[in-house]
């Protein structure tokens, strides 16, 4: 419930990027998978506020690490000018946990900016113009990123973009022949979100793995929302024995708190370093070491085995108890979901009645008979139980 005055100001001095918002929520206290309202009203958030909060709001050993940061400093120097711990801590702690050609990495603020460092790390290490994506992809919001989404309509009020972009089918073994000797990067969801949770062929990723290697293409991988355990795995490659050159993460990176990076091998990332401290490329705010604090304590949490293990446990639980008449099929792995319905009329009024019964969702960007399921990795089987319970109420009322 929201107060007129507040949805007032809220319209008043904040852009709005729709006019469609069928839930406004004026939050008054988020806390593990709950966000309540300021009349009081509490939601189950199955949204993980789009894959940022995977282990829910405010998980206390992540506030523990930001209180202990902000008794030392919460901002210094622009990056690369100040030696600053937690960004030295994370970024040894989730190397260590990387492949051996993914040892260095490059602090942003968000997934976008992950993705556009990407392409200008590719961009400086082959010096070749073109960029293969997928379509209903979807990268990010900036010019850039926005130059490789997966659908044209999408493109259309921002042209002219980056020339020479390539869309192929997804899963689509034989068209990997576009890519040639003349591609820079190839850009990849490992799971398609924006698709409805399409999940990669294993010898789909293996030919594209295959053909970057024959014609000397960079692959980057954009994790920024299957990364940190969202799909039972730290990253979702892990799932298919294939390693990009580049790696994109950002959303659950920090465990709430705005932190992202783009990933590679020491030599490639060495191409940034061209004796001018702008030319390579460059972040202010970005490896905030509060950020950086919280992602540390975040990871430390998420990479515990038998954590990863208890999301595939959730995942099967999802399945067990999101059972109705109206759900054709639940695609995706871990807590990286999607149920698919009838139609997206179907999809929009269960959205807005899950509203009235306490449960978050949100619909897809490109598949619109579908609704994702990204609950929180904390979540219990009761609390699956229970949202399951409101999804199908909220089925069987339209």
């Amino acid at each position: 419930m929201v107060s007129s005055q507040n949805q007032h100001l809220f319209k008043r001095y904040l852009a709005q990027t729709s006019d469609f918002q069928p839930f406004i929520i004026d939050v008054r206290h988020a806390d593990g998978v709950y966000i309540t309202d300021k009349s009081g009203k509490t939601y189950m958030d199955f949204t993980s506020g789009m894959c940022v909060n995977n282990l829910g709001n405010r998980h206390p050993k992540v506030m523990e690490a930001v209180h202990r940061q902000l008794e030392q400093y919460s901002y210094t120097m622009v990056y690369g000018e100040f030696i600053q711990q937690p960004q030295l801590d994370f970024a040894e702690r989730l190397c260590a946990l990387l492949p051996s050609s993914l040892q260095m990495l490059f602090y942003v603020n968000s997934g976008s900016e992950a993705i556009e460092g990407a392409i200008k790390l590719a961009r400086l290490n082959n010096h070749r113009p073109g960029i293969v994506s997928f379509k209903k992809s979807y990268h990010g919001s900036t010019l850039g990123a926005m130059s490789i989404v997966g659908k044209a309509d999408f493109q259309a009020p921002l042209s002219p973009l980056l020339p020479q972009t390539t869309l192929l089918d997804y899963n689509c073994v034989e068209q990997l022949t576009t890519i040639t000797d003349h591609t820079c990067c190839v850009v990849a969801e490992v799971i398609q979100s924006g698709a409805g949770m399409v999940v990669a062929d294993v010898a789909f990723l293996k030919a594209l793995r295959q053909r970057c290697n024959e014609v000397g293409a960079l692959l980057i991988f954009d994790e920024i929302q299957t990364g940190f355990g969202r799909t039972g795995k730290l990253f979702a490659f892990e799932h298919y024995d294939v390693v990009p050159d580049i790696l994109c993460i950002a959303k659950s990176m920090g465990g709430g708190f705005p932190v992202g990076a783009f990933v590679a091998s020491p030599d490639r990332m060495d191409k940034l370093n061209n004796g001018h401290p702008l030319l390579g490329h460059a972040t202010t705010m970005g490896g905030h070491p509060v950020a950086c604090a919280a992602g540390l304590e975040t990871l430390n949490i998420i990479s515990a085995p038998q954590f990863l293990c208890s999301v595939q446990q959730k995942e099967q639980w999802i399945r067990h108890y999101f059972k109705h008449p109206q759900i054709k099929t639940i695609r995706g792995k871990g807590l990286f979901l999607s149920v698919e319905l009838q139609d997206a009329n179907t999809i929009e009024n269960v959205v807005i009645r899950c509203v009235d019964h306490g449960l978050l969702l949100l619909w897809l960007l490109f598949n619109h008979d579908t609704i994702a399921l990204t609950p929180p990795l904390i979540i219990t089987e009761e609390e699956i139980a229970e949202a399951a319970k409101r999804f199908c109420a909220a089925l069987d009322e339209i």
